[in-house]
Order: structure tokens, then C-alpha cells, then sequence
């Protein structure tokens, strides 16, 4: 019975899955569906053509198919209600000014281009922001999105906008793009953009929008940006740090309900599909690459974001999209679209610089950042500013590399009887109780003639956070990209052409090396000259500011070693005795210190050791009897 129970169970199974896959009507091509909301002025899926009014006709015998899934929105949207104001056709609205050339087009009041005058790219023309390589049916900038009604959303989207101008240059003042669109249905759409062309703002839009219904009463919405960011290059070198586009935002998120500290949060697009939504009160919230950051400034009410990755047609490198969704209160959203540059971002916010990702190093990048771009106002090249910065950071760290040098010096003098040591006890193991008495031995030695082995390193170990934060600010500053120094070298974020320094530089290193006190060592030495080698080879494709500030670094540190050992003289030569020679010496000084003065007596030398014999000085007597002291024979003492 179980088994004709089983059986039966099978069979039904089998007989409902068969019913399903050739015998009930297939559903309505997706496809079909698509193009009908995309396009309502074109052929119905019936035949029929779309009229401005009438009803849609239903579609035999997918009929029960039709009325179990929702209508077609757009459809019945595009039948009904007719526009009112509106643009005639499809156009774009170039807004220009010595910063920026943007475009935006008509078709939802959107947009399309935003192009940075003072950037090149890889091709020679200008930075685009807006990446051109992504799928058609991603969503652009400025993107409207009604939350829960997917046909307002539709429809706005799709509606002609009549832009209040039909181009907008700025020279000095300030300029506003409105963009506005009515229906017969009662809607309203309105959105504005405004532009300040002052040099303190020039990358900034205050973006608003409204949208009113029949009803009179204004809709929810929330602003979607497209695929974020345009401008990245590809990385000249793998030792060089380069960051990708990925989510950014600063602020007090929520974490299980309580807001937490203020804090940068940062997500990769791998990051963003584990976590995309986060809510909370932000100072900015967008997407940032290595160079440039498209973020959004909503102010001190609570806001939500959601974030999803996006992968591109031509760039093997995803990028992120997010929607921006705040109080209803907010009247204006500036938006900044530009540079990572440390001034303009301060005077937009200040809190808008830790956009710039220095790392753990920021205390230190900054001032010298700050020093770089100084220097730069008095000499105009950004090649010889760094060479300049870098003589001021050796004329501050000066001390301590004179110090490590007679430290090494030092070392270098002690190396002899250091060898002659450790030879003595070089037959025993590493844990033989002897081995503690042959460091106390070398204790005793650097304690006698004041040397400190960890006074050699420990000096430029205390140079190296500066050393990794002029790397840190050398890899991120924007101002380095497309600057020019001389000659070849016209770009110092881009390779040396002609890999010129980066051999120049190998060589200073061989030279620094050989005036430096040696190692004893000659598996140490031989790995110490393989450095220079290595260092060339992954200079070859390092942005030139990097290899120029390393040269200058190491023809700085040449002439600080040469006059260093000047001031310290020629290195002193200790000659070590043979341990034969040592034992002999050390015992002719025993015996030494062992003998005593002898005195002369009437019987004969007195022994030289101290020790009382029978007969001796205390108890033998003269023949006149006791033997006196004093001077004289008779004399008292």
C-alpha cells in the first residue's frame, strides 16, 4: 500500500509539471511588455494603434494572463492624459562656465554630461563625469523616484520638460536652469538647478524638485543618481594605491536602532551588495574614485540611502548607483560634482574633506599637504615644489639621520671585537647557559665605548611615518594630476616616458649605499646592494612626483652622509689580540700584582709569598737577644 500510496504521488507530480510546461497557454512575452511601456506611441501587441483616449482592448484568449498581472501603467498613462506644458521636442541644455561644461537634456530633466574644463582625460579632451559606457537602461543624474507608485515614477521619467532657457553661459554671476512639465491629469513636475560661478563653488548645483498631484498635495521623492564616476585612469603602477569608485558617506548611521559616533563610511560595489541601505543624519552622502566625487549634501535631518552596484559595457571595473531620499522639508540639495581638491572641498564644507581618503597618516599628509600646495603659490610648478618640500622635511629630519650614521659608525669600529667575542663561544648552543655570559660580554662592550645598536635604526625608523605620508599625498593629491615639471616629464602622476629618474635614482641609491659604514656581514651586504635593483624595477612605473621626490631624497641624503663623516673623522681600527696572547697577558699581570717587594735579612730573602714559615721573621731572635725596632741598634721605636 506504501508503495502504491508513493507511487500515485509520483505520477500526480508528474502529470501537474507536464500540464504546465505544454499545455497551458504560455504568459505574455516580457519583451512585449517592455516595449509597450517604453514606447506608447508605437504598434499595440494586438495591432491596435494607441489613441488618445480610447480604452485598452483586451487580448483574447490572454486575457485571464492580463487582468492577474498589473495593467500596463504607461499604456493607459500615455491614452489619458495629454501634456500641457511641455518641450516640442527632445533637445539638450548646455550650461557652461570657466569650470565646467554640463548638459542636461529635456527628457526628464536629467543629466547627461558634466565635464571638467581644468582635467584632461587619458584621450587628451576633458574629464566626463558621467560615465557614457553603461547600460541603456540605467537611470542618469537628477533622476526623479515617487517611493511606491511606479507609474508617476514612469511618467516622469519620460516627460519633455520645457527648460526655462535654452543655453546658460556664466562668467561671473550666478545662473538657475528650471525645468517645468504639466499634464492634463493635474500633474505637476518642477525641478531647478542652480549654478554659482565664483572660484569657491564652482563644482557645486543646488538641486530642488517638486511635484504636485490632482489633489493639490505634494509627492514624496527621492533623488536617483546613475552610475558613479566617471574620470578613473588606469593605474601607471600596481605599487601605486588606486581607488576605485565606491560609496561614500560621513555622519551618524543607524546600527540596530541608536545612532552611532560620527564616523567615514566607505563600501566597494562588492561591499554594496552585502550592505546597500543606510539611514541616518550625513553631512554627505555620494560616490567618490580616486581623483574626483559626485556627493550630496542634504543637511541635518534624517536621510536614507540606498546604494547598488552597476557594471559598465567597457570598463572591467563596476561602479555605483544610489537614491537619496530626505525629509520633506528640505528645500534645496547641494550637490558637489569635481575634484578632490583639499581647498575647493573646504570651502563647500568643512567637513567635506574627509572625503579624500589620506589614511591612518592624515595628521600627517595634511600639513604637508598644505606646505605642498603653499610652496606651489610662490613657484608655479608642482615638480619643483615637491623637490623644495623635500629639502625642508631632510632639513627637519637632519638630526636623526646624523645621528644613525655616527651610531653606524660606531658600530662598524666595534665590529672587530664583537667577531672576537662571539668567536669564543661559538661552539656552544643557542640554549648553553654559557651564552648568557657572552651577552653580557657585548653588553659590557657597548656600555664601555657608549654604543647603542638600536640608535642606528631607530633614528630613521622615526622618519619613516613622514616618508609614508609624502608617498600617501603624492598618490592621492589631484593637484598632481596633469602637472607638468620640465622636459619629458609632462605629467607627474603618469610614468617617466623615457624611465630616465627611475635609473637615475637606482644609481644614487648604489652610491648612498657604499658611503654609508658597511656590514660586517657579507650576506648582509650582498642583500643590501640587491635593494637598489628592486627599487629601480618598481620606480620603472611610478608617477614621476614619487620618483622625483625619492632622487632628491637620496642626493640630499649623499651629501649628508659625506659631511657626516667628515665631522666624525676617519673610522678608528681596533686591533684584537689572538686568545693565546690574551691568556699570556693575563696571567704575566696576575703574577704581577701577586709578588711582593722582597726584604733583605741577615739569614736571606724573605719568600715571596706572605705565607709564615718555621723560623721565620716572627719567630726567630737575634743573638743579643729581642730583636728591636727603630732606626738605631739600641733605638726605641
Amino acid at each position: 500500500m506504501e508503495r502504491r500510496v508513493l507511487l500515485a504521488v509520483f505520477l500526480s507530480f508528474l502529470v501537474l509539471v507536464i500540464y504546465q510546461r505544454l499545455v497551458e497557454p504560455p504568459p505574455l512575452p516580457v519583451d512585449q511588455t517592455v516595449a509597450t511601456a517604453a514606447d506608447p506611441v508605437g504598434p499595440r501587441p494586438d495591432g491596435a494603434a494607441v489613441g488618445s483616449g480610447g480604452a485598452a482592448p483586451t487580448v483574447g484568449a490572454q486575457a485571464p494572463a492580463a487582468e492577474a498581472r498589473p495593467a500596463p501603467v504607461e499604456t493607459v498613462a500615455s491614452e489619458t492624459f495629454e501634456p500641457t506644458v511641455f518641450d516640442s521636442a527632445d533637445r539638450d541644455i548646455v550650461v557652461e562656465s570657466n569650470f565646467v561644461r554640463a548638459v542636461f537634456a529635456n527628457r526628464g530633466a536629467e543629466l547627461i554630461s558634466w565635464q571638467l574644463k581644468r582635467y584632461g582625460d587619458d584621450s587628451g579632451g576633458q574629464v566626463e563625469l558621467i560615465p557614457p559606457d553603461v547600460a541603456p537602461d540605467q537611470a542618469w543624474p537628477f533622476t526623479l523616484v515617487v517611493p511606491g507608485d511606479p507609474e508617476l515614477t514612469a511618467r516622469l521619467d519620460r516627460a519633455v520638460f520645457r527648460p526655462s532657457v535654452d543655453q546658460l553661459r556664466l562668467a561671473e554671476e550666478s545662473g538657475t536652469l528650471v525645468f517645468q512639465y504639466e499634464d492634463s491629469s493635474g500633474l505637476r513636475a518642477r525641478k531647478s538647478f542652480s549654478f554659482q560661478a565664483r572660484p569657491a563653488q564652482p563644482y557645486v548645483v543646488g538641486f530642488s524638485a517638486s511635484v504636485t498631484t490632482a489633489s493639490g498635495g505634494s509627492v514624496p521623492l527621492t533623488m536617483r543618481w546613475g552610475p558613479a564616476l566617471g574620470g578613473v585612469r588606469e593605474a601607471t603602477s600596481r605599487m601605486v594605491f588606486q581607488q576605485l569608485p565606491a560609496a561614500v558617506l560621513y555622519g551618524r548611521a543607524f546600527e540596530d536602532g541608536l545612532l552611532e559616533d560620527v564616523d567615514v563610511y566607505r563600501a566597494q560595489p562588492g561591499d554594496v551588495a552585502e550592505r546597500g541601505a543606510y539611514e541616518g543624519q550625513f553631512t554627505f552622502a555620494g560616490v567618490d574614485n580616486h581623483y574626483f566625487a559626485a556627493v550630496a549634501l542634504p543637511g541635518p535631518g534624517e536621510t536614507r540611502v540606498d546604494y547598488r552596484p552597476v557594471s559598465t559595457v567597457n570598463s572591467e571595473h563596476d561602479l555605483v548607483a544610489f537614491d537619496l531620499s530626505v525629509d520633506a522639508g528640505v528645500a534645496e540639495i547641494p550637490v558637489f560634482i569635481g575634484p578632490k581638491d583639499f581647498d575647493i572641498l573646504g570651502m563647500v564644507h568643512p567637513d567635506l574633506v574627509r572625503v579624500i581618503d589620506f589614511g591612518w597618516l592624515s595628521m600627517l599628509v595634511v600639513p604637508l599637504h598644505r606646505t605642498l600646495k603653499w610652496i606651489y603659490g610662490f613657484l608655479g610648478n608642482y615638480g619643483w615644489s615637491i623637490i623644495l618640500l623635500t629639502v625642508l622635511i631632510n632639513i627637519v629630519i637632519f638630526p636623526l639621520r646624523h645621528k644613525s650614521v655616527v651610531s653606524m659608525r660606531k658600530m662598524q669600529e666595534l665590529q672587530p671585537e664583537m667577531k672576537a667575542i662571539q668567536a669564543r663561544y661559538a661552539d656552544l648552543k643557542a640554549t648553553d647557559p654559557g651564552k648568557q655570559k657572552m651577552n653580557q660580554e657585548v653588553m659590557e662592550l657597548y656600555r664601555k665605548h657608549g654604543a647603542n645598536p638600536a640608535s642606528g635604526c631607530l633614528p630613521m625608523l622615526l622618519t619613516m611615518p613622514i616618508l609614508f605620508a609624502f608617498y600617501r599625498l603624492l598618490s592621492m593629491a589631484v593637484e598632481i594630476r596633469g602637472a607638468p615639471f620640465m622636459f619629458w616629464i609632462t605629467d607627474l602622476s603618469m610614468h617617466d616616458p623615457f624611465y630616465v629618474t627611475p635609473v637615475v635614482m637606482g644609481a644614487s641609491m648604489v652610491v648612498q649605499q657604499r658611503l654609508q659604514p658597511s656590514a660586517a656581514d657579507p650576506t648582509q651586504q650582498k642583500i643590501m646592494m640587491l635593494m637598489p635593483v628592486m627599487f629601480t624595477f618598481m620606480f620603472l612605473w611610478a608617477p614621476g612626483g614619487l620618483v622625483i621626490y625619492w632622487l632628491t631624497s637620496n642626493v640630499i641624503g649623499i651629501g649628508q652622509t659625506v659631511i657626516t663623516n667628515r665631522i666624525a673623522g676617519p673610522a678608528r681600527s681596533r686591533q684584537v689580540r689572538p686568545p693565546a696572547e690574551r691568556q699570556v697577558k693575563k696571567a704575566v699581570a696576575a703574577k704581577t700584582i701577586d709578588v711582593k717587594p722582597v726584604a733583605s735579612t741577615s739569614d736571606g730573602p724573605e719568600p715571596a709569598s706572605g705565607r709564615a714559615r718555621p723560623g721565620g721573621r716572627r719567630g726567630r731572635q737575634g743573638k743579643g737577644g729581642r730583636r728591636s725596632r727603630g732606626k738605631g741598634a739600641g733605638g726605641e721605636a
